[in-house]
C-alpha cells in the first residue's frame, strides 16, 4: 500500500474515533437525578425505570396534572382511576392523585367492601391482619364514592394500598365531610385534580405484623384549572374527630409542601403554579355540599356517558365518551 493511502486511511479512523468520542461525551455531559430540572428528572425516571408494564411505559408523567413531582428512585403505580406512590417504610401510600370530573360523580356502582391486598405493590401491602382488632378504620385515600363510575375503579378503591389508619370519629366525621366538598365541587367546576394522603413523618405509632404507620396528620390539595381564573386549594387534618367547619383547615398549596415534604402540580408553567401555589382565597370556593346522582347498575347501559379513563400514549387521558360498565372506551377496554 502506498504511503499516501496508509496516510489517509490513518487519518479516517482517526476521524472516526475523534466523532465517536464526541458523542460519547456530550450524551454523557448532561448531570443526572436530583440536580436536574424536575421536569426532566421526571422524564429520566421514566425512560430508566425497567420494571413499568407496557400500559404504564405509555404514561408520560409530566402531562398529568394531578401527579405530584417523582424522583428518579420513585416508582408510581397506575390503577384505573388513581395513581399512588407506595412507601413501603409506612406500608401505605404516600399520596394518591386523580381527576375527578363532574361524570365521574354519578354513581354507578355501590361499595364492595371488599378490602384486597395489592398485588401491584412488588414489597406487599398491608392485609387485613394489620387492621383487625386495632380500634382504626380502614380510611380510603382515593374515596370509594369518587369510584363509583365503573366496576373496576370501585373495586381498586379497596386496595390496602388505598387505606390508611384513620381514628373512626376522623374517618367518619370531618374527613367524610371534606370528601363530599370535593366531590361537590367537581360537579360545580366541572373537574378538579386532587392529591391525598398521610404525613408519614413525626412520631408515629405503628399497627398490625407488618408495622403500618399510623399518620397523626393527613392533607388534601386540589387544583381547578376549568373555571376563569383557575384556583387551587389545600387541607391539613388532625387524625381526630372534629366538630369545626372545613374552611377552618383550609390553607395554601406552599403551607401544605411545607409540612409534607411534597411538590404538588409540578406539570403547571411555573409563573402559573408560583402564583395558585402560594395564595390562599377561600371565598373562590363554594362550601355547601350536595348529594351527587345516582345510576342503577341495571340501567348503566342507558346512563349517560362518561369521559373514558384510559391513557393515550402521549400521556393524556382519553377525550372519547364511553357508556361502558368498565368506564373505559372501545380503544382502551
Amino acid at each position: 500500500m502506498k504511503k499516501s493511502h496508509l496516510f489517509l486511511l490513518t487519518l479516517l479512523v482517526l476521524l472516526v474515533l475523534a466523532f465517536q468520542f464526541m458523542r460519547f461525551k456530550s450524551a454523557n455531559s448532561k448531570p443526572r437525578g436530583e440536580n436536574l430540572p424536575r421536569k426532566e428528572v421526571v422524564k429520566i425516571a421514566k425512560e430508566d425505570t425497567s420494571e413499568y408494564s407496557l400500559a404504564e411505559k405509555e404514561v408520560e408523567i409530566p402531562l398529568q396534572l394531578e401527579i405530584p413531582f417523582v424522583s428518579t428512585s420513585e416508582k408510581p403505580i397506575f390503577h384505573t382511576g388513581y395513581t399512588f406512590l407506595y412507601a413501603e417504610k409506612y406500608e401505605q401510600a404516600s399520596w394518591v392523585a386523580y381527576q375527578l370530573t363532574s361524570e365521574e360523580t354519578v354513581k354507578r356502582y355501590n361499595r364492595t367492601d371488599r378490602f384486597l391486598e395489592d398485588h401491584q405493590v412488588k414489597t406487599g401491602s398491608a392485609t387485613d391482619y394489620d387492621y383487625k382488632h386495632s380500634g382504626y378504620d380502614r380510611g380510603h385515600l382515593a374515596p370509594a364514592a369518587d369510584m363509583g363510575w365503573s366496576s373496576n375503579t370501585m373495586a381498586e378503591s379497596f386496595y390496602y394500598s388505598n387505606m390508611s389508619p384513620q381514628e373512626p370519629s376522623f374517618n367518619r366525621g370531618i374527613w367524610k365531610k371534606l370528601e363530599e366538598q370535593v366531590r361537590t365541587w367537581a360537579m360545580d367546576y366541572q373537574a378538579v385534580y386532587v392529591v391525598t394522603g398521610p404525613v408519614l413523618k413525626g412520631n408515629l405509632s405503628f399497627i398490625g405484623p407488618n408495622q403500618v404507620a399510623v399518620p397523626n396528620y393527613y392533607y388534601k390539595v386540589l387544583l381547578d384549572t376549568e373555571s376563569n381564573p383557575k384556583k387551587a386549594i389545600g387541607f391539613i387534618l388532625k387524625n381526630e374527630g372534629s366538630k369545626g367547619q372545613l374552611i377552618e383547615y383550609a390553607v395554601s398549596i406552599d403551607s401544605v409542601e411545607r409540612f409534607t415534604g411534597i411538590d404538588f402540580f409540578p406539570g403547571l408553567e411555573d409563573d402559573l403554579e408560583q402564583k395558585l401555589e402560594s395564595s390562599f382565597c377561600g371565598s373562590c370556593w363554594t362550601w355547601s355540599s350536595r348529594r351527587p346522582s345516582t345510576v342503577s347498575n341495571s340501567n348503566s347501559a342507558a346512563s349517560a356517558a362518561i369521559q373514558c379513563s384510559g391513557i393515550t400514549k402521549k400521556g393524556l387521558r382519553c377525550k372519547r365518551m364511553t357508556k361502558d360498565a368498565s368506564g373505559k372506551c372501545f380503544q382502551h377496554d
